[in-house]
């Protein structure tokens, strides 16, 4: 078991109000992990590759993932990570305003560790936020 084991995490979210509010939760719920944040998956991608001059992420990492982006979005971000043999085993949790059955179904067929709806505002969302951030505390990541 990896006591203390920092884990960065990677917001991927185009939309700079939803970054801010998952950042300031994470920081209402006092959790200082290192956020970097991409504004796609095709930026995600390149951060967790260290390619096209990114400037990477630490291990191990968690992967707050948005579905609706631009350039490539939450479900073709995830076809890539789990065909490429050095990211297949990354943590995602799905963060989105889609409630929408087939992309939760997407989803979980490329094996992510929750599916979390931005719109349950208010105390919802403030337990959503506190749940990824003490999710690193209890489970063990891959290196």
């Amino acid at each position: 078991m990896h006591l203390n084991r920092e884990v960065s995490i990677l917001l991927v979210e185009d939309d700079d109000i939803d970054a801010e509010a998952v950042a300031r939760g994470l920081q209402q719920a006092r959790v200082a992990n290192p956020i970097v944040r991409a504004r796609n998956g095709e930026e995600a991608l390149a951060i967790l590759r260290e390619k096209d001059g990114a400037l990477g992420i630490g291990r191990p990492y968690l992967v707050l993932l948005d579905l609706n982006m631009p350039v490539m979005n939450g479900i073709e971000f995830l076809e890539e990570l789990r065909a490429d043999p050095a990211l297949t085993r990354a943590v995602v949790m799905v963060l989105t305003t889609s409630n929408a059955d087939k992309d939760r179904t997407a989803a979980f067929d490329h094996h992510v560790a929750a599916y979390i709806l931005k719109a349950r505002a208010g105390k919802e969302f403030e337990a959503a936020v506190k749940l990824i951030g003490h999710y690193w505390r209890y489970v063990e990541f891959p290196d």
